[in-house]
């Protein structure tokens, strides 16, 4: 299986979540819970690169 290094978010749904904290760090866990129902807060669409990428570039 090959590893995701994307994880997108917004319109009430994110690929992440609060416990990928290592992978995504604190910003882009926060974002991918934010925009997560049941908050969905207005999160504008995005996303987060893993920072396993640092590691592979």
């Amino acid at each position: 299986m090959a590893t995701k290094y994307v994880y997108f978010f917004g319109n009430g749904d994110a690929d992440g979540d609060e416990s990928m904290r290592a992978e995504l760090g604190g910003k882009g866990a926060n974002l991918a819970q934010m925009a997560k129902k049941p908050l969905s807060l207005p999160v504008p669409p995005g996303f987060t690169i893993t920072t396993d990428v640092c590691q592979e570039f």
